[in-house]
Formats: C-alpha cells, structure tokens, sequence
C-alpha cells in the first residue's frame, strides 16, 4: 500500500504527539474537521486535549505558539494556507525569529504553511512564501519534495530549538506517493542529487523538483544529461552541494515557483556567480513564475509557473550559449 505526502505529514505528526508531550496541535479547522486539507483527520480523537481548534486569527496563532514555546512547549501550528501567514508576520519574524536573540529563551515552534499553486486556487490560495521567510535571521525554512522528507524533516523541525517554517506543497499532497515513509534520510541543510548529469546542473526545491525530472527526462531523448539537485531546505542553503555539481556540468539553472524578484533562486544564482565563477562555463540563469498574481483559469495557471516545458526552454538556452 502506497504512502502519500500528505499522509506522511499525518504520520509525523502522530508520531510526535505520540513521543513527546510538549508537542501540540494549533489551527483553523484542524479538530473534529481534520483541517482543509485532511493534515489532522483523526488526530482529536486519538490524541484528545493536544489538537485545538483556533480563532480565525494566524496573528493570534502565532501569539500563542510563541508564549507556549517559551514556557517549554513544542507547538505545531497549522496555517490553513500559506498566503494566510502574512497575518502573523510580525509575530513571526519580529517575534519568534529574534527572541532567543533579545533574551537567551528559545521559541521551538514550528509552522506548517500549505504553499504554491494548484489549479484553480488564485492569487490568494497559491502563493510559494519560502523566499520572504528566509530573509529573516532566526527562522529555519524547509521545502520537502519527498514522501520521505515530509515525514522526516516534519519530525527533525520540531525537534530544533529555532523557529521553523515548514513549506509543504499542496500539489503534491495527493499525487506525490511512495512505499513507504522510510527514504534516504539527510539532515537539515543537505541538499539532495535525485538525478545524476554531466551537462548542466539544475537547482530546484519542492514541486519544481519533480518538474525538473520531467524536464531532463525530455531533453535525455536529445542526448543531453541534466543533474538534478533538490535543496531540500532554504534556510540553511547547502550552497557546497550546488557548487559540487555545477563543478561537474559547468551550466547552472536554479528553478523555483515562487515569483521572481529576488527569493531562493536569485539567492543560488548569487552565491555561485559570487563563490563558483569559475566553474561556470555560461552564465547561470534562473526560471521562475510569472511576476503577475497567480491566475485562477488552470489554463492561465500552467502558463504562470515553471512547467518540464518550459524549464526545457530555459535549458536549452543554457545548453547552447
């Protein structure tokens, strides 16, 4: 029987809940209901007085994961959708991200944001976050692209001291699938080879990982022999991994579907044109969603994000410079 990635983030949390006794469940819907996208089904009554229902209020969520945390809980907070938190982003990065600075305290909180696009989802439901969050000192900020690492790196989140920021993609929820949850097993901040190449390297975390599969699977038929390297998490960024492989290809494409003005993928292009310029032998290029809000028509939508054709373009642009 096969797992999913949303089942796998279940799991997690079952497991924590069933481990440690700091840990406890906060958000919208998230009881009786098993929250919008079924993250919680069944966790009320297996665990009853450690998952709560929470006002419509991500401000006050975070508010009280915070003060839980200070007082030595391990809160897991649910936002209903990742585009929500922006509410709470004061409590986020003003608060939990500079409090073990200001007062030597830690703040072990870890916040599970639904994030990027499914059809139909619009400008208010589809939005990739991880960029904005990763800019802040203090937050960790994972982007898991494998049954495996939704589970593991959901069990390590809780686990750190520092407030996580846990992007789990709602795409993949029910069409990512694997045997079981038990996968190769990397620490947080190593990033991952999921395909080997010779020609050109392509960074990408989350959903973008399978497209950029996808993409060298076409360009194979061509000859071309693309590297595909999953970052894992964007706070750290295993940067050393990157370098490694654009050493061996010399061509580099960072991939991600967040908008793209500044972010994760500028951030790659950066640090390797800055500590990997002479490994290159083209100049590193990025490919990201359209800068528009997200569309509602799934026709739009394929158009806005990074898809195997599209990243095919970008790299046969890079493959002929």
């Amino acid at each position: 029987m096969s797992v999913t990635y949303i089942d796998a983030i279940r799991e997690a949390q079952a497991t924590l809940l069933r481990e440690d006794p700091r840990v406890f469940l906060y958000g919208q819907d998230i009881g009786r209901f098993g929250g919008a996208f079924k993250a919680t089904k069944g966790l009320l009554e297996e665990f009853p007085g450690r998952v709560f229902d929470s006002p419509i209020s991500e401000d006050a969520m975070i508010g009280l994961a915070v003060g839980s945390a200070i007082e030595g809980l391990r809160p897991i907070v649910e936002m209903q959708f990742a585009d929500f938190s922006s509410v709470a982003f004061n409590q986020i990065v003003n608060q939990a991200a500079t409090h073990y600075y200001r007062t030597g305290i830690p703040v072990p909180i870890t916040v599970r944001l639904p994030s990027g696009g499914t059809a139909g989802s619009g400008p208010f439901h589809s939005q990739s976050m991880e960029g904005i969050y990763a800019q802040y000192p203090g937050l960790i900020v994972l982007t898991p692209a494998s049954v495996s690492d939704a589970y593991h790196m959901l069990i390590d989140a809780v686990a750190f001291d520092d407030p996580v920021i846990y992007c789990e993609h709602k795409f993949l929820y029910r069409w990512l699938k694997a045997e079981s949850i038990n996968g190769d097993r990397l620490p947080i901040g190593q990033a991952r080879i999921v395909r080997t190449g010779k020609h050109a390297t392509v960074v990408a975390y989350s959903a973008m990982v399978h497209e950029a599969v996808r993409a060298a699977d076409s360009l194979l038929k061509d000859g071309w022999e693309i590297e595909v390297v999953d970052l894992r998490s964007v706070k750290p960024l295993d940067i050393d991994t990157v370098l490694a492989s654009v050493a061996r290809t010399g061509r580099l494409l960072a991939v991600g579907e967040a908008f793209p003005w500044g972010g994760v993928t500028a951030e790659v292009v950066s640090r390797v044109a800055d500590e990997g310029f002479h490994l290159l032998d083209a100049p590193p290029l990025r490919h990201n969603s359209r800068d528009t809000p997200v569309p509602y028509h799934p026709k739009l939508w394929a158009a806005h994000r990074p898809t195997p054709e599209s990243i095919c373009q970008s790299l046969r642009k890079l493959l002929t410079f």
